[in-house]
């Protein structure tokens, strides 16, 4: 027996899971880590013959299980190619912002992670969730963002808490995932147990009356079993961006037979946000006569919020996730999972806008704002089962690196209406999310001096309606394989097709009252729209390794994007085809000769092809016929010195164009043919770097530079290029207790955060910030 485990866990040593051999000992013996193992080896075969019929059999693990990027900002292996991969043989750039990177910077959402990584930006539209860009290109909320590998549709502020690392690929992921943008997919990575008993608690105050306890509790619970729970708790009034928090989350995960032939995991997540919420600062111009291209921000603190005390972003998600790895004999492993999510959102957000001819020659404290309304009510409900493959064989004289699967999925999406403010006259009709009808909640304008003014409505008297549901069924089939067809060089080549249903209802109603007298909805019919859609994606790649620090690439890989990843089909876009796009790279990976500092170099060209922008404050399709993106990437992380570690990101995209601007019916353009695609700045980049004065201290200091960029539909003007500083200070105790002081945005910089055509959303001004860490 234990001589038949020995070779099996000998043919498995490449396997990222630990593995087992069977030995004897003493009947106290324990789990040995790594440096004993060694040890215990040596004296296997002496120890089996002294002690075979008088001790009982132990499991020996052959590799401690180590969480990359925990202690370190560099990461060199990744899940998000679906099996575990070493990114120095993925032809594909990738971004890694590591456990450690979110904690020295205290990066509370992912929204926050993502701005580690250059070429990212945000429109301002939904609020709260990530609305994002990457080289110019939007990554579709609903169709671009995963956990652990499976999608994760669903608009929420997604928080760090559990997350071990966010992984960012870049450029096309459809033969991958199925459905997805131009830019790339974003996989966040939740912790697993891991077989030692560890524990950490963090408490963070600052500035704001900022408060956050978070929890990471991880137990071995047996010889191939452990359990880890994550807790989270946080609060502040405004946290320097004008919108209070109030959130909480659990994680749990149990693991068993780790190591082993099969392997399980059953984890449960819970996040639950009770947010404020600024919808957005509107653009103003210096005089009434001024150029469009003049328009700027207004002159006032980032603290500032406009909108209602009644205002709310609240919003739950929950899934559960059952997993179970086989692995067979060699280099082979079957990983499948099944997950079921469910999520709410309920927002009441104030459009603030200024009142006509206002302008910064006349701007001051009495200046009049007023408060429209935004408001969404959405459920989702999700299964996803997806089984993959991985295996590492020789073939035909050649070494075969096989990726394959197959996933279904079923997504169901209820979004509800809700009364706007009053409206006079009988009879006045429901459309879309807007109801129009007399309930005496007309906002209240408001003044530049009177921020925070407390003012609010009664929200809990607009009874919500279903105004649409959507119902979509998908599956998708794929393979990859990378062949060693020389001593240095390997090509790739990965097909996939999909296939997707989806159906999508109207409910139309119409309301009867009058402006004193409240009436009622009724329904009067239901308008339906299909989608079908089956597409093929593509990817090719090769690779030449010369050596173990160097690999260089080239790839070019096929994405599509359908109109249901809105969830909203309508007479305007039911019969839009997928959005078409293709990505060219070329770039590199290389090492330092010490193997501890890692840089990354890419040139990209990303074209796309029918692209369809959804306005999502007046739901119509919009179609550009083609535009592209040309620009250079780089990325560097790791220690330089045993004391100063860096990592950096920097994007440069010199050529991007509307090749052919969409036309519409009056025949204006909303992006002119030639025009800078909007929200793509020329140059981006973020750097980070940390150094271990000795063994107590260890200091950190960032900067982040976001080029000047146009909000969507190129109004005409751009949002001011910033640069904002972040520092750190760390002085541990013992090794059991360590504090950590922050300062983001240390010039208290003003600049515009997320960008939309009629507003912007401040980013975070000056935030200061304590966090005690206790490890036992």
């Amino acid at each position: 027996m234990a001589t038949t485990r020995s070779r099996l866990n000998r043919r498995r040593l490449s396997l990222p899971a630990p593995r087992t051999t069977r030995v004897q000992a003493t009947p106290s013996s324990k789990l040995l880590p790594l440096g004993a193992m060694l040890l215990a080896a040596s004296f296997a075969s002496t120890l089996r013959a002294q002690t075979e019929n008088t001790l009982s059999t132990v499991t020996v693990r052959e590799k401690a299980e180590v969480a990359e990027g925990k202690d370190s900002l560099r990461a060199t292996e990744t899940r998000i190619g679906k099996g575990q991969q070493k990114l120095r043989d993925i032809p594909q750039s990738i971004t890694v912002v590591t456990e450690r990177m979110m904690d020295d910077r205290n990066l509370d959402t992912v929204k926050d992670a993502l701005k580690q990584t250059a070429g990212i930006t945000f429109q301002a539209a939904e609020g709260g969730e990530e609305d994002i860009r990457l080289r110019g290109f939007a990554l579709s909320t609903t169709g671009d963002i995963f956990v652990d590998g499976i999608r994760d549709p669903a608009f929420y502020d997604r928080d760090t808490f559990n997350l071990d690392r966010v992984e960012l690929l870049r450029g096309s992921a459809s033969m991958l995932f199925g459905r997805g943008s131009t830019g790339g997919a974003v996989n966040m990575v939740n912790k697993v147990p891991r077989l030692m008993d560890e524990n950490q608690i963090d408490v963070t105050v600052g500035s704001h009356n900022h408060r956050r306890v978070v929890g990471d509790f991880n137990q071995q619970t047996g010889e191939s079993s452990a359990l880890r729970v994550s807790a989270m708790k946080t609060t502040a009034d405004n946290n320097g961006a004008g919108s209070s928090i109030d959130k909480q989350g659990i994680a749990g995960s149990y693991r068993w037979g780790i190591g082993e032939r099969d392997e399980f995991t059953a984890s449960l997540y819970r996040l639950e946000n009770n947010n404020g919420i600024n919808y957005g600062m509107p653009w103003i111009k210096p005089t009434s006569t001024s150029l469009a291209s003049a328009t700027t921000l207004l002159p006032v603190s980032p603290t500032s919020n406009y909108g209602m005390a009644s205002d709310y972003n609240d919003g739950t998600a929950t899934y559960a996730t059952l997993a179970h790895t086989h692995r067979f004999d060699g280099e082979t492993e079957l990983t499948t999972r099944v997950r079921r999510g469910a999520y709410t959102r309920d927002q009441r957000a104030s459009t603030i806008r200024l009142t006509a001819g206002e302008d910064l020659s006349n701007f001051s404290s009495i200046t009049e704002l007023t408060r429209g309304t935004q408001n969404k009510i959405q459920n989702l409900d999700s299964v996803y089962i997806q089984s993959d493959l991985s295996a590492k064989f020789n073939a035909l004289g050649m070494r075969h690196e096989l990726l394959s699967g197959v996933d279904i999925a079923q997504e169901k999406k209820v979004v509800y209406g809700i009364p706007s403010y009053g409206v006079t006259g009988t009879n006045a009709t429901l459309y879309g999310n807007t109801y129009l009808g007399s309930f005496g909640l007309l906002k209240p304008s408001t003044y530049v001096g009177t921020a925070n003014d407390g003012a609010s409505v009664n929200e809990s008297i607009r009874p919500p309606f279903e105004t649409n549901n959507y119902t979509s069924t998908a599956w998708g089939v794929y393979a990859q394989d990378l062949v060693q067809i020389a001593n240095h060089w390997k090509l790739l080549g990965g097909l996939r097709y999909d296939s997707l249903n989806g159906s999508y209802n109207t409910n139309n109603y119409s309301y009867s009252g009058n402006a004193t007298t409240a009436g009622n909805f009724s329904q009067t019919g239901v308008t339906n729209y299909k989608m079908n859609v089956g597409e093929w994606s593509k990817r090719v790649g090769a690779l030449f390794q010369p050596n173990e620090r160097e690999s260089y690439h080239f790839s070019a890989a096929t994405s599509f994007n359908t109109s249901g990843d809105a969830y909203s089909l309508g007479a305007s876009n039911a019969d839009v085809p997928p959005e078409q796009s293709i990505n060219l790279e070329l770039g590199a990976k290389i090492d330092s000769a010490d193997k501890n500092f890692t840089t990354r170099y890419a040139l990209f060209r990303s074209t796309k092809l029918h692209e369809r922008n959804t306005d999502p404050l007046v739901d119509v399709a919009v179609l550009s016929g083609k535009r592209h993106a040309t620009g250079l990437e780089l990325d560097f992380t790791g220690r330089i010195t045993p004391r100063w570690e860096a990592y950096g990101s920097f994007m440069w995209i010199p050529d991007a164009r509307i090749d052919e601007a969409y036309k519409s019916p009056t025949g204006s353009d909303n992006e002119r043919t030639g025009a800078r695609p909007s929200l793509t700045p020329r140059i981006s980049a973020t750097l980070w770097n940390t150094y271990q004065i000795n063994g107590q201290w260890r200091v950190g200091a960032g900067l982040n530079h976001r080029g000047a960029q146009t909000p969507n539909r190129n109004p005409g003007w751009e949002a001011p290029a910033f640069t904002t500083a972040d520092v750190m200070a760390e002085y541990r105790v013992d090794e059991q207790l360590t504090f950590k002081g922050n300062v983001s945005n240390l010039t208290n910089k003003r600049y515009a955060d997320q960008l939309y055509s009629g507003h912007y959303v401040p980013g975070a001004g000056r935030l200061v910030q304590v966090t005690g860490s206790y490890k036992f």
